[in-house]
């Protein structure tokens, strides 16, 4: 069983900064991308960010220049530096993996979620 664990949300001021780190784990023979996504109150979710094995990366509008992806594919595990916070980004945040490469194929998996609040 393949299980995306995140970690790293909580609450921030304004303009402040956090870190999500997603690891993946169980019999994995190979991921290709992985994304963030967030879900904000009364809202769809929506894509953050997302980066290929290859280290390609996109980024919504509203994140550009503020949030950073990075992955390191040795421990399977994906990163979201977000910088200069704002309330809107307030979310639960969750970790993506939309094709993970096991022995009888290939499976999408999601992490549970973990809560990111930007208030004062």
């Amino acid at each position: 069983q393949v299980q995306l664990v995140e970690s790293g949300g909580g609450l921030v001021q304004p303009g402040g900064s956090l870190r999500l780190s997603c690891a993946a784990s169980g019999s994995i023979f190979s991921i290709n991308a992985m994304g963030w996504y967030r879900q904000a109150p009364g809202k769809q979710r929506e894509l953050v960010a997302v980066i290929t094995s290859g280290g390609s990366t996109n980024y919504a509008d509203s994140v550009k220049g503020r949030f950073t992806i990075s992955r390191d594919n040795a421990k399977n595990t994906v990163y979201l530096q977000m910088n200069s916070l704002k309330p809107e980004d307030t979310a639960v945040y969750y970790c993506n993996a939309p094709s993970v490469e096991i022995d009888i194929g290939y499976l999408e998996v999601w992490g549970q979620g973990t809560l990111v609040t930007v208030s004062s």
